[in-house]
């Protein structure tokens, strides 16, 4: 791998570059803070991809493509005499040291978990009134009930076993098909949401990241779901004509690919 010398020539390129492109080209002149924002989100969920396919080839150039982003971040800071990169930099190398005594202080912890609370419990001498400060109001609902309750599980609010957590699932999907029986749409969103949430938080206890296990099921469902469109065109058939049988033979092949 590369030297630390070079990686740091490296991320100098970068920046002088993103000082060439920022003074001549026109696309590049033109972009603000607000304009970059959903390419951004873009790029971010482009990574997410990639290193849900584990392909570290296309990892490495998202990585890349976000980083770019960062820096033109930066820049722009910097021509509003706000910030540049230097600051950007510092100020996460002071929130690490500060939020890690066991590591720069004389703070001993003995696992992952005191490491958590620990952290969560500085943020709050930082200055905010709540842990749930720190999750963005625009995360889907589904990553955002997910920070949610691992934040407070930080400062131990939360089940001891994940046994707990399966008896309030199948608690909250028996109170799910009570209201689906009162036909009232309004408490069966609600309750739904509370098996979502409950869902979620059993995802946790058995160390499953529920975002990615939701967005595998999505990539396996298409391409078994292709494949039956496939076979089904090879036929001169068209899917609307056919019937649930006939289709299902072609899903129980795709599932054997």
């Amino acid at each position: 791998m590369n030297s630390r010398k070079a990686q740091l020539q490296a991320f100098d390129r970068l920046l002088t570059i993103m000082d060439e492109l920022r003074a001549q080209c026109p696309w590049d002149k033109k972009q603000t803070m607000q304009t970059l924002r959903y390419l951004t989100i873009e790029e971010t969920y482009e990574l997410g991809d990639a290193i849900l396919e584990n392909d570290l080839e296309e990892v490495k150039k998202e990585l890349g493509d976000l980083l770019l982003h960062i820096i033109f971040y930066a820049k722009i800071g910097s021509e509003t005499q706000d910030f540049d990169m230097a600051d950007v930099c510092n100020d996460i190398c002071e929130k690490l040291i500060n939020r890690h005594p066991h590591i720069y202080g004389d703070v001993n912890v003995e696992n992952e978990e005191q490491v958590k609370q620990n952290w969560e419990a500085i943020k709050l001498k930082e200055g905010k009134k709540s842990v749930l400060e720190g999750v963005p109001n625009s995360l889907p609902a589904l990553v955002k009930a997910n920070r949610v309750q691992d934040k407070v599980a930080g400062l131990g609010f939360d089940w001891e076993k994940p046994e707990q957590v399966f008896l309030k699932v199948q608690e909250e999907l028996e109170e799910l098909q009570d209201e689906v029986s009162k036909s009232n749409p309004d408490r069966i969103e609600s309750e739904f949401g509370d098996v979502l949430f409950s869902m979620i938080n059993y995802a946790r206890f058995l160390k499953v990241n529920p975002e990615n296990a939701l967005e595998r099921t999505n990539k396996k469902f298409i391409k078994r779901f292709q494949y039956l469109e496939q076979k089904a065109d090879e036929n001169g058939k068209s899917l609307k004509d056919m019937t649930l049988a006939e289709m299902d033979v072609f899903w129980e092949e795709a599932k054997k690919i």
